[in-house]
């Protein structure tokens, strides 16, 4: 059980005529985003599924919801593994999850960073980011940084591993609508990582945030087709491709083409042409896509070069200019969207096929919020959207576009961001 500490939540929030707009309670637990609500008029949306309760994060109905995943998104491979990149070698043994796959290491292995009381602090206390970037992090107003110390050998990873992430809303780009479209704010989180040890070493790292977002439960007087996501529009058209899996749901090193199958999201409802048991797949974008969003802002930075770097203010300034998402989520019920960027070069998108009726509904969602009554979540009831590099990518790096094979030398800095915008159009007929 987590201490009381971990389990107090940061706020932030964007204020609007005296009230928030939009604003985020974000808990040091496992870095997991609580609540992310949104005011419409007076009427409140909590685009975030998961329990009424914090404490209700570490029962295992709600392993991975909204939090972040580390040291290593995904599933990889149980086994002893000799790693090395320029030159820098080291061993890496992935340790099965407890009641899991014997055959694969799933989301950083029994007790990866979800599962941890993270230190709260404010960006200015941060070491992973220039002069330039605190400066950046200092003009915005509602913001957190959250730290965590991964020891040498920690769920079989080797390497002391000092990782920060920062917390932030960004005001809208613009006050007026834009063809009937108003954006109401931002979330943007940046995961910064350093090996730690004072020794040449390296590691696989690549981390995520495992949220999983319905934009039409906290309508009121919802029905239970509100209750899934299979009516939400996916616009994910620059995914090209998918990882190939096999049994065990471990990359093969394989790419599939998406033109054709119910993966192509050019766009579409989810629940259009929607696979069995449901989606739990890899996409990987386009290069053209990926590069016009992130070329300026690699995966890893030569740490020599960490003094020039000024890769906020280059986040802030494709805020401003309205690059194309990478991935668009919208409900025509409820006139919200969310529209995804980042600088990985793809996203596991997750329907939420292992969620049960046992897990706690929020009471927005019209649930009890209690877990075990069978009033819970069903399958299909959010889109998860995890941006990272390709599951395994330091077995299979030819799956991953950016050549990121996700390996990391203590002479280099870890750098992912993913910005939400959150956007609102009043639905037809209101």
């Amino acid at each position: 059980m987590s201490s009381e500490t971990a389990l107090s939540p940061v706020t932030l929030a964007l204020p609007s005529e005296g009230k928030p707009s939009l604003s985020v309670e974000v808990l040091p637990y496992g870095v997991t985003v609580h609540k992310l609500l949104v005011d419409i008029e007076g009427q409140i949306h909590d685009l975030l599924i998961g329990p009424e309760d914090a404490e209700d994060f570490s029962d295992k109905n709600h392993r991975f919801h909204n939090t972040i995943v580390g040291r290593y998104s995904n599933r990889i491979p149980t086994g002893k593994f000799n790693i090395e990149r320029n030159g820098v070698k080291s061993v890496f043994e992935s340790i099965a999850n407890p009641g899991g796959n014997p055959a694969a290491s799933l989301h950083g292995g029994p007790k990866g960073f979800d599962d941890v009381e993270w230190k709260v602090s404010v960006p200015a206390k941060a070491t992973l980011f220039s002069e330039k970037e605190l400066a950046s992090l200092a003009g915005i107003e509602s913001a957190v940084l959250f730290s965590h110390v991964s020891e040498d050998g920690d769920q079989g990873f080797p390497g002391k591993l000092l990782t920060e992430v920062v917390a932030a809303l960004l005001p809208p780009k613009e006050k007026a609508s834009v063809d009937g479209e108003k954006t109401i704010g931002s979330v943007l989180l940046v995961y910064r990582a350093k090996l730690v040890d004072g020794k040449k070493t390296v590691t696989p790292v690549n981390l995520t945030q495992h949220w999983g977002f319905n934009l039409e439960a906290s309508i009121p007087n919802r029905d239970r087709t509100m209750l899934t996501v299979k009516n939400h529009l996916l616009d994910m058209k620059d995914a090209t491709h998918i990882v190939e899996v096999d049994k065990n749901q471990l990359s093969t090193g394989k790419l599939l083409p998406v033109k054709g199958t119910p993966h192509h999201h050019g766009p579409k409802l989810i629940g259009e042409r929607y696979p069995n048991p449901g989606y739990d797949h890899f996409y990987v974008f386009d290069r053209s896509a990926y590069d016009s969003v992130a070329a300026k802002s690699p995966g890893r930075v030569d740490l020599k070069d960490l003094s020039k770097l000024d890769l906020i203010n280059q986040i802030i300034d494709l805020h401003k200019k309205k690059a194309t998402p990478l991935a668009d989520l919208s409900s025509e019920r409820s006139g919200l969207k969310l529209s995804f960027y980042s600088n990985q070069s793809g996203c596991q998108f997750y329907s939420g096929i292992a969620v049960t009726a046992d897990s706690s509904r929020k009471k927005i969602h019209g649930g009890e919020g209690i877990l075990g009554t069978g009033n819970g979540y069903n399958p299909g009831c959010a889109a998860f959207f995890e941006f990272h590099e390709p599951l395994a990518a330091f077995l299979n790096p030819e799956t991953s576009f950016s050549g990121n094979d996700t390996l990391l030398t203590s002479d280099e800095l870890y750098n992912n961001w993913v910005l939400v915008d959150v956007k609102y159009r009043k639905p037809k007929g209101l």
